[in-house]
């Protein structure tokens, strides 16, 4: 790990660019290799239940309707969707502060799933992991609890893609989506499960949809303590299946 270099970061960063990278951000912080910051897991206790950011704005919409700015919503906040619904000019990086102002409710964050896709050009995948570990950073530095989530592509990625994630702790990943539900994703994504517990040696992984795959139940005989939410997708069409 290298040495707390944020202040020098900051330094050579010119004025009018420090917005574009939000280097207010790394105050404080300490960088692994490729300049990833290092993201402290400062969750005291697993999550009673998950919800995606689209789900909490519609819940912190609802509470400032009813006037009740200090409700609190024991669920932790995940960003398992399309990343235009959390990315963009009006998204969790830019307007950071009313994301803030937003998650300050709720009991914990999953740290934000920048898409890492394939076909993606190297330095967008890497400036995807750093951006999930700053705001994560950032989020514990204003006092949320925090688990870090796992994304890699491609076996190229794992060189960065682990980084600034502390050993021996609990981790998250989503199987939303493509992978590992996809049969032509599967064996990526198994492979780089394996690296990962290989590298960061979780004791717990948090597994934002199903988690009935081969890669987790064996994981779970190596004693690695797998627990699984159900993703929103799941809890619609198993409401609609109730009310068949």
């Amino acid at each position: 790990m290298k040495k707390d270099n944020s202040k020098d970061i900051m330094k050579k960063t010119h004025k009018g660019c420090k917005d574009v990278w939000n280097a207010h951000m790394a105050k404080g912080a300490t960088f692994t290799e490729h300049d990833i910051p290092f993201c402290p897991t400062t969750a005291e206790k697993l999550p009673e239940e998950i919800i995606t950011w689209e789900e909490a704005k519609a819940i912190y919409k609802k509470y400032l309707a009813k006037k009740d700015k200090t409700f609190f919503y024991n669920a932790f906040v995940c960003f398992y969707i399309d990343d235009y619904k959390f990315d963009g000019p009006r998204g969790i990086w830019h307007d950071y502060q009313q994301a803030l102002k937003i998650l300050r409710h709720f009991s914990g964050v999953i740290t934000p799933d920048f898409s890492t896709y394939q076909d993606f050009p190297e330095p967008i995948k890497v400036y995807a992991t750093y951006r999930m570990r700053l705001y994560g950073y950032w989020l514990g530095v204003n006092g949320l609890q925090v688990v870090n989530n796992v994304r890699w592509g491609t076996e190229e990625t794992w060189s960065y893609c682990f980084n600034g994630i502390p050993t021996n702790s609990v981790v998250a990943v989503g199987t939303v989506g493509g992978s590992p539900k996809k049969l032509v994703d599967r064996k990526r994504f198994e492979a780089g499960l394996y690296k990962m517990v290989e590298v960061l040696r979780p004791h717990t992984i948090i597994a934002y949809g199903s988690a009935e795959y081969e890669c987790f139940r064996k994981l779970k005989e190596e004693g690695i303590n797998i627990v699984s939410f159900q993703s929103k997708t799941a809890k619609v069409f198993e409401g609609r299946k109730n009310n068949e």
